[in-house]
């Protein structure tokens, strides 16, 4: 799950680390009303869950209440990658000298959490991580032993050059830490992290992530769930059980269990297609479900094909193959299917199909090739 800026930046002040003083809005009058009580210069900064802000248009700086006005009224009729702007952050603005960045994140490899730092911040960390890799600094940091303030000192001594600005970020990464753990997040970073010309270090800016798994131990964290962050067709899956996530591709899958299904993903990419979904219909045969699965990926007009790729265990392929013939009538589907059948009752499955004049593929590389054709 993840946050707006302003909802970042409240955790953050929980947790002591310094932010800009700032007040979310959501119309022109009342950014003017905010950038009177902040000053007259501020940041009008859009608040969507997704990257490239800036680059888009979604922040600009006001040197009064009018420009602040006028900034609004243009930011909340933009959208940003296809996000409608619905709510603004209007920030103090802050006299900045140098900008870093500083970040935690899970790497699953190293079953470690890992400190992420660099000088040069301000930028995205991945477009950093291709032109300027010798910038970034990473610090593995074992959760259970937790944080060592010496190594992270050490760590960050050769990207904050004077002692008072190492004191601060030393102090910062220890809060961000807290933060990690006791809300179970998967990231939590500041980009710009940033030095004022007083020498003071203040996030400029707020990207969190928790992980999901862990969200029944913070309601109040749950609470901030914003419908943004998934599609119609997520948010649909969701009331039908279904687990489901939304791509750019144009091979629609219906597959049982995340694995087969992420494995189904990449052998599509492997042989040159590109997949529109993740859907795992999960170890559930019912009908209902593969109607429901069909509704949702139908529903997508970049779909050109679908491939139904079933390993039965607890799934039975009888049932899934009545699924699919019920599906097609209901949703008269017109694009071409490829089908995948082979486990519980495939004899009976491939039967079901052959009559509809439908033929099932037992092997998975043979099934994406056609439906990749």
């Amino acid at each position: 799950m993840k946050l707006y800026e302003f909802q970042g930046k409240l955790l953050f002040e929980k947790y002591s680390i310094p932010v800009n003083k700032g007040i979310v809005v959501d119309n022109p009058d009342a950014a003017l009303e905010a950038s009177k009580q902040l000053g007259n210069n501020v940041v009008i900064k859009a608040q969507v869950l997704v990257g490239g802000r800036g680059k888009a248009g979604g922040i600009k700086i006001a040197r009064s209440p009018e420009n602040a006005r006028k900034y609004a009224q243009e930011i909340l009729s933009m959208k940003i990658k296809s996000i409608p702007v619905k709510k603004i952050l209007v920030s103090q603005a802050a006299d900045i000298s140098n900008e870093y960045y500083i970040g935690l994140t899970i790497d699953r490899s190293l079953k470690k959490i890992v400190l992420i730092a660099s000088p040069a911040g301000g930028v995205d960390i991945e477009e950093l991580a291709v032109e300027n890799p010798e910038k970034i600094y990473t610090l593995p940091i074992n959760p259970l032993s937790g944080i060592d303030g010496k190594k992270v000192s050490a760590f960050l001594s050769p990207v904050f050059n004077k002692q008072n600005l190492l004191d601060q970020a030393v102090q910062t990464v220890v809060n961000m830490f807290k933060l990690f753990i006791e809300n179970d997040l998967s990231l939590v970073e500041i980009n710009p992290y940033a030095r004022t010309i007083s020498d003071k270090l203040i996030a400029l800016d707020s990207k969190i992530i928790i992980d999901d798994n862990g969200l029944f131990k913070h309601p109040d964290i749950g609470a901030l769930k914003n419908p943004e962050e998934y599609s119609p067709d997520e948010l649909k899956a969701r009331e039908y059980g279904l687990s489901f996530v939304n791509m750019e591709g144009t091979i629609g899958c219906i597959v049982n269990g995340a694995g087969l299904a992420m494995a189904t993903m990449d052998i599509i990419k492997l042989f040159g297609g590109s997949p529109a979904n993740f859907l795992d219909v999960g170890g559930s045969s019912s009908p209902e479900k593969v109607i429901h699965a069909f509704e949702i990926i139908t529903n997508n007009k970049n779909v050109k094909a679908i491939l139904i790729n079933i390993f039965g265990g607890l799934t039975r392929c009888d049932d899934i193959a009545i699924g699919i013939l019920k599906a097609r009538e209901v949703l008269s589907v017109k694009i071409p299917l490829v089908i995948r059948l082979i486990g519980t009752n495939e004899e009976e499955g491939r039967r079901i199909l052959k009559e509809a004049g439908l033929t099932a593929f037992e092997d998975l590389a043979s099934a994406v090739k056609e439906v990749v054709k």
